[in-house]
Order: C-alpha cells, then structure tokens, then sequence
C-alpha cells in the first residue's frame, strides 16, 4: 500500500507542477508569480518529476512551437507524423534537449519571457541528479514493496513526466471528444478528467491556449486550474484576466 500511496503522491504532485509551472506558467504565462515563487516552483518541479525532470526553459519553448505547427511536419510531437508512440518520444526528447541545451537557433517569439535558472537546471536535468533520484525510487521499493507486482510501478516512476506527455500528445489527439472543430486533431479525453488534473482537455486548449481553465462545458473540471484559483486567491500568484464564453 506505501508503494501505491508514493507512485500516486508522485504522479499528482508531478503532474501539477507540469502543468501549473511548466506548461500553463513556463509556456503560455496566464499568470504571473514573483521570483522567489518562481524560483520555489523549480524546486518543487524537481522535487516531484525527479529522474525525468523537466526544464521550464526546454518545456516552454517546445510547447509553444507545439501550438505554432500543430500536426505539421515541424511539430515536436504529432501523431499525424511519427509512425508510433515510441518514435514520437524520441522525437520529442531529441528536440526537447537540443532546445535546453541550445544547441539550435531558435525563434525569438518561442523564447519570450520563458522562465529559465540555468545552474539548477544544469543540476537537475545532469545525469547525476537522475541517478540519485534512480537510487532512491529502487531502494524505497526495496525497503516497502510487499508484493511482486507492485515492482511493475518502478518504471512508471523513473518515467513519469514522458508517460505524461504521451498520454496528452499521443492519444489527445487520438481519441475522445471535441467542443471546437479545428484545423488540429486535438481531443478531449475525458468529461471529468480526474487522471491529468485538466491537462486532458486538450481541444479546448488549443482553441483557448491563453486561458488558465482548460475546462468549458459546466461537467469540465479542471482540478489545477482550481488549485490556480486557491494560490490566487492567497496571493501567491496572480492570474491574468481572460474571458471566455461557456459552452
């Protein structure tokens, strides 16, 4: 049951910061938060998608192009365009890490404003970090696994953030509903989407990148966003006003 408890706190604490920090702040900056907040997001970033950390900076600036060419041969991930899931997470971490490491020559309106803190970035994208987060999730399972199947939950914990990123990038544009006709293949996956916290509204997004609530229909609710709200409403960030009429 620990083991249960730990891979489920990782896949919700990770998923928050991934789409509370990096996409919804790194990528479409529908609030604002200070430096220090800023900075205290990193680390928590860090802290929740361990060994598959990943950059506000690289993450950013990948979605933005995301948005820019989506289901076009210049999407970093599209299923109209690589031949499987698998060669589509390929694809998307050579990109991913030749914009972190900027290693190509990128479009200023990618890069705009896009949160960035290179040494810890350094740290916890190095090899190092994500060795020791590796040592830490095998000797935790070590020490509370109590059934053999339960080992089946390792590789989804070394791997969190891309079996994120799949399961949006993959099959939100697969599978599911759409509330706008678009030039995309972009999906709804759930009506309650209690497994991505919001981030499986993926249709209405693409129609609304710049709104911090992914949801639309009144049954659409997206947990981060009331989170968002929460941190808001305390002082710890704030949004930025967008209207959008209700479907």
């Amino acid at each position: 049951m620990v083991i249960v408890i730990f891979v489920l706190v990782l896949w919700y604490g990770g998923l928050f910061f991934q789409s509370f920090f990096l996409h919804r702040y790194a990528a479409h900056q529908v609030f604002t938060m200070s430096k220090g907040m800023e900075r205290l997001a990193f680390i928590l970033t860090w802290v929740f998608q361990g060994a598959s950390y990943l950059s506000a900076y690289g993450y950013g600036i990948m979605h933005r192009m995301h948005h820019a060419y989506t289901d076009t041969k210049d999407d970093p991930h599209s299923p109209s365009h690589d031949a499987n899931l698998f060669a589509m997470m390929w694809k998307t971490k050579t990109i991913y890490q030749d914009i972190n490491k900027q290693r190509v020559q990128i479009d200023s309106r990618f890069t705009k404003n896009v949160p960035q803190w290179t040494k810890f970035d350094s740290f916890a994208s190095s090899r190092f970090s994500r060795l020791l987060w590796i040592i830490f999730y095998i000797l935790f399972f070590v020490y509370f696994t109590t059934a053999s199947w339960q080992w089946l939950l390792l590789p989804v914990t070394l791997l969190m953030a891309p079996i994120h990123g799949v399961i949006i990038n993959w099959f939100g544009h697969i599978y599911g509903y759409v509330n706008y006709k678009m030039k995309n293949t972009s999906k709804n996956l759930f009506r309650f989407d209690f497994l991505m916290m919001g981030e499986g509204y993926h249709n209405n997004h693409h129609k609304h990148a710049s709104r911090a609530n992914f949801g639309v229909k009144w049954y659409e609710i997206d947990i981060t966003y009331l989170i968002i709200k929460l941190l808001d409403a305390l002082g710890y960030i704030q949004l930025k006003p967008v209207r959008v009429k209700k479907l």
